[in-house]
C-alpha cells in the first residue's frame, strides 16, 4: 500500500513517513499543495494524509482535485483547523475521515489500517469505555456519566493516549513524543499543565494518577 504525506511542516512530515514506514507502508512526502496534488494525481497512491493549512495551493483545493481526478483515493485530513465549518467543509469535498492536530500516532495509523481495509465505506464508530467514561474515537465525543466533555484539542489527544494505554505509567518525555504537538516540549510544564487541565474536566473519581518522579498512570483504580 502507498500513502503519500501532504505536510508542510518538516518535522512532522518525517514522523509521519517513518511511523508509515515501520507500520509496513510505502510512504512518500510533499511539503506544499502544489506539490501534494502534482504527486497524488501522477502516482498510485492508496490514501493521502492531508494537512489544510498548506502553502502555494490550500489543503481543501488539494482535496477537491484530487477526487475529481480519483474518487476512489482515500484521503484522510489531519490539520490544525477544528473548528465544526471546516471539517464539515472537508467532509464535503470528499475527505474520507477528519483529525485535528496534536493527534495520537496509534490513533492516525488505526485510522489509516480502517480506511484502507474497509474500501469506500467511511471509518466506523470505535467506542473504547474506563469506568463510566465513554470515548468515541471516531466521533471524536467523550462522556463521563453520560456528560459530553468539552475538549481542546490537546487534551482530546491526551486523553485518547491515556485510553489506550490504560493502566501504563507513561513519562513526560513519552507523552511528549506520542501525542504530536509541535508545541509539546517534555523539558516545560506544559504537559503538566495540560494533564492537570484534563484531570479537572474529567472530574471525580480520579482517572489520572501522578506517579512521582516518574510520570502519570490513567487507571479507574487509584495506584496503592
Amino acid at each position: 500500500m502507498r500513502i503519500l504525506v501532504i505536510e508542510d511542516e518538516p518535522r512532522l512530515a518525517r514522523t509521519l513517513v517513518r511511523a508509515l514506514t515501520e507500520a509496513g507502508y510505502a510512504a512518500d512526502a510533499a511539503h506544499d499543495g502544489a506539490e501534494g496534488l502534482r504527486l497524488g494525481q501522477e502516482k498510485g497512491y492508496d490514501l493521502v494524509i492531508l494537512d489544510l493549512l498548506l502553502p502555494k495551493l490550500h489543503g481543501l483545493s488539494v482535496l477537491k482535485e484530487l477526487k475529481q481526478a480519483k474518487p476512489s483515493l482515500k484521503i484522510l485530513v489531519l490539520t490544525a483547523l477544528d473548528e465544526t465549518e471546516e471539517k464539515v467543509d472537508g467532509l464535503d469535498k470528499g475527505a474520507d475521515d477528519y483529525m485535528t492536530k496534536p493527534y495520537v500516532l496509534a490513533e492516525l495509523l488505526a485510522r489509516v489500517r480502517a480506511l484502507l481495509r474497509r474500501g469506500n465505506e467511511k471509518v466506523s464508530s470505535s467506542l473504547v469505555s474506563v469506568a463510566d467514561l465513554e470515548v468515541d474515537l471516531a466521533a471524536h465525543v467523550a462522556r463521563r456519566a453520560g456528560v459530553p466533555l468539552k475538549l481542546t484539542p490537546r487534551e482530546w489527544a491526551l486523553l485518547v493516549l491515556f485510553v489506550n494505554k490504560q493502566g501504563r505509567v507513561l513519562t513526560r518525555a513519552e507523552i511528549g513524543e506520542r501525542v504530536i504537538d509541535p508545541a509539546f516540549e517534555p523539558a516545560s510544564n506544559v504537559i503538566d499543565v495540560s494533564v492537570a487541565t484534563l484531570r479537572s474536566k474529567l472530574g471525580d473519581p480520579p482517572l489520572i494518577h501522578t506517579v512521582r518522579g516518574v510520570g502519570y498512570r490513567f487507571d479507574a483504580e487509584a495506584p496503592p
